[in-house]
């Protein structure tokens, strides 16, 4: 049942070709960095990890996103928030600081209802912005899984993701809901799609020989897991992002345009909370 990176079942005669490696990757401003598109042709090839070492770590882990390279180049930090009424993860530039009123503050991850979650940046809630939502808090992303299927019993786990649209500068085009009615949520909900971009979960392919779904991760993925997931638009051999397990609690994520690290980060996040992870 459990999804399985799938190497060994590539089909020979419709093998695709692998994917880019990620080259070098440099930047002076993390906080710009981590809210931009991958550039275009480029796979950014990262690294999760799951700390919950210690009594308070096994309940509220810390994770954490660094570029898969030789330098182990540090990106996001992120810990699910204690006391809150609902589920909240803050995701931070500085793995020191994940606290909300902190300076390193770039991002949260909200589970607003049942099994869908979205992904904020750090700037203000409608309620307190300007009346011109200059400074109001952008949704980057909002995430929904299956309710039927979370645990992933009647087969692999489904996950729709919304995101916003680009512009002709293939800049992310602003999404500042004054109300829920126009979050992502709902404008997808209605079908209000203008400006946004719907992705998916691959659909694992079923395998006879190991009685599994498959996915092929061309060897970014070696531990079966029902966390392993690919992300596609409208064409399945564009993969707009994976993540899979490769130790209890190492996993890679790899990402390419049009999201940011902050937007794919919170989507992994978004597989360990308690309502969606059952591992």
């Amino acid at each position: 049942m459990f999804q399985t990176s799938g190497d060994k079942d590539k089909d020979k005669k419709t093998k695709k070709k692998e994917r880019s490696p990620s080259p070098e990757i440099e930047f002076d401003d993390l906080e710009s960095f981590v809210m931009l598109p991958a550039p275009q042709g480029v796979t950014v090839k990262c690294r999760v990890t799951r700390d919950q070492r210690g009594m308070d770590k096994s309940l509220y882990p810390i994770y954490y996103l660094h570029l898969d390279n030789e330098k182990k180049t540090f990106l996001l930090a992120g810990r699910k928030r204690k006391r809150s009424a609902t589920s909240n993860y803050l995701i931070s530039i500085d793995s020191t600081d994940l606290s909300r009123g902190g300076d390193n503050f770039v991002g949260k991850l909200s589970n607003l209802m049942g099994t869908k979650f979205t992904v904020f940046d750090n700037a203000l809630n409608p309620d307190r912005a300007l009346p011109d939502m200059s400074n109001a808090r952008q949704e980057l992303a909002s995430i929904i899984y299956q309710e039927t299927n979370v645990l992933g019993i009647k087969g692999p786990r489904r996950m729709t993701i919304i995101i916003p649209g680009m512009d002709k500068d293939n800049n992310r085009v602003p999404i500042r809901p004054k109300s829920d009615y126009d979050s992502l949520l709902m404008r997808h909900q209605s079908r209000r799609l203008e400006n946004l971009i719907e992705l998916r979960n691959k659909t694992p392919v079923w395998n006879e020989e190991s009685s599994s779904h498959v996915l092929n991760f061309n060897g970014r993925v070696t531990q079966a897991s029902i966390k392993n997931f690919q992300i596609v638009h409208s064409k399945d051999d564009y993969i707009i992002m994976q993540f899979g397990r490769i130790a209890d609690d190492i996993f890679t994520l790899d990402y390419n345009y049009p999201l940011c690290a902050v937007q794919a980060f919170a989507i992994a996040l978004s597989s360990f909370d308690g309502k969606i992870a059952c591992e």
